[in-house]
């Protein structure tokens, strides 16, 4: 479990992920409205070498940035979907894109689309500012991730 004691620090969490993803990697988000998700994908993004301003895709379901090394970031937010119905198509195509990192809000009504090798963080509040994360690396991959979080 990691503490998180500001968005600052969440950012930095973020970054340092980010800065170790090379495409291909899968990030489930679990954790209730303003836990944190879309400040952790902002420090996500600056790891990436995004310069663009990153934006919850609460109302549009998906958005996608251009990253380094011809990457690009792919976050999907399901919150507002009773069924992802064409969304899993699209999901699907983006976890099995090796020049993809996706992000994913939400995402128990795709979880068959999902691949077993993912890094999922549970994001909980524990005052105003703090929370506590835990990774639960599956798969090579993320558990070498997970292996610096320590």
């Amino acid at each position: 479990m990691t503490h998180i004691s500001s968005e600052q620090t969440m950012k930095a969490f973020g970054q340092h992920i980010g800065s170790l993803l090379h495409g291909g990697e899968v990030i489930e988000l679990v954790g209730d409205v303003g836990a944190g998700k879309t400040t952790f994908v902002k420090g996500l993004a600056l790891g990436l070498d995004i310069d663009e301003d990153i934006q919850s895709p609460s109302f549009t379901i998906s958005r996608t940035y251009d990253a380094r090394d011809d990457l690009r970031l792919v976050h999907y937010d399901f919150y507002r979907l009773d069924d992802a119905g064409i969304m899993k198509a699209e999901l699907q195509e983006s976890v099995n894109d090796t020049g993809v990192v996706t992000v994913i809000e939400w995402a128990d009504i795709a979880s068959d689309v999902l691949p077993n090798s993912r890094l999922t963080l549970q994001i909980i509040p524990t005052s105003e500012t703090e929370r506590e994360v835990t990774v639960s690396p599956v798969g090579d991959r993320a558990e070498i991730i997970a292996g610096t979080l320590v």
